[in-house]
């Protein structure tokens, strides 16, 4: 079995690519990965929460991390499990329709991937 390849970013400019700067390159497939396995979505929901402005605040919490010392991966690790640890809450939930209590990435990636196919639409 072929594993898929790691969607592309499409805002190299903002959103995470443009956050991580020249970590960039070598950060987006791993973060893609984790927040595939964490979310149980797929690597193109994954990659389009990334390039959201969400995925930018993803990306300040993952340079935070490594600020704190440790490996790239580990730090992507630590910070996947931070945005999964955090729940909606109702300003949010009221804002976007994300149901409160769910997962923060889980409701964000989902939410981007929905608006992602409706502007497609």
């Amino acid at each position: 079995m072929t594993q898929a390849a790691t969607p592309t970013t499409r805002n190299e400019g903002w959103g995470f690519w443009g956050t991580m700067t020249d970590r960039a390159a070598a950060a987006w497939p791993l973060a893609v990965a984790s927040i595939s396995a964490a979310t149980g979505e797929d690597a193109e929901a994954a990659a389009t929460f990334l390039d959201s402005r969400h995925g930018r605040h993803f990306a300040d919490e993952l340079l935070n991390q490594l600020g704190e010392g440790g490996d790239l991966a580990g730090a992507i690790e630590r910070t996947t499990s931070r945005f999964m640890a955090w729940k909606i809450g109702r300003a949010t939930s009221l804002r976007t329709g994300i149901p409160r209590g769910l997962p923060y990435l889980l409701g964000h990636v989902i939410n981007e991937q929905v608006n992602a196919e409706a502007v497609a639409a």
